[in-house]
């Protein structure tokens, strides 16, 4: 049996925190599109027929990484994409802020939570987890590390 170190086991708790956030965060978009539509459309940045796809394609997205995340799937590729997501994410909320807006988020269709200061530094903190992932990809209850390590592989 291999012994596990630190950063297995801190890319485990930073995997399973950033996936949690995200299924919360895709569950009620995935649920209310027609409600994540009228949050994006607040932000008055994308036209009527880009918000309509962003509002359904976006929340799907959000659930695929999630669960590629806790379950420890392609986890380089989906940490990846979760820090691009989070790095548009926040440019819109600062965006929204320097404008003056006072809009919900939309990041969790469910619950209401402004733009501003508090929303980016949560969004900088779970970049930096998905960056911590993306350098450090190797973790214990990693379904696809151990499948490759069943046929005899190794996971890059």
């Amino acid at each position: 049996m291999r012994r596990i170190n630190y950063r297995e086991i801190i890319n485990f708790l930073m995997r399973i925190i950033l996936g949690v956030v995200f299924l919360y965060a895709s569950i009620g978009k995935v649920y209310e599109p027609n409600l994540f539509l009228k949050e994006i459309s607040n932000y008055k940045v994308f036209p009527e027929i880009l918000a309509q796809i962003i509002a359904i394609t976006i929340p799907w997205y959000e659930l695929i990484l999630a669960l590629f995340l806790i379950f420890g799937i392609r986890l380089r590729t989906s940490s990846l994409l979760v820090f691009i997501l989070l790095f548009s994410f926040t440019v819109l909320v600062i965006s929204a802020w320097v404008r003056g807006l006072n809009i919900n988020c939309g990041c969790f269709s469910h619950y209401i939570e402004y733009v501003g200061l508090r929303k980016v530094v949560e969004n900088v903190i779970l970049m930096i987890f998905s960056l911590y992932i993306f350098l450090f990809p190797k973790s214990f209850l990693n379904i696809e590390e151990q499948i490759l390590n069943y046929r005899g592989k190794t996971v890059e």
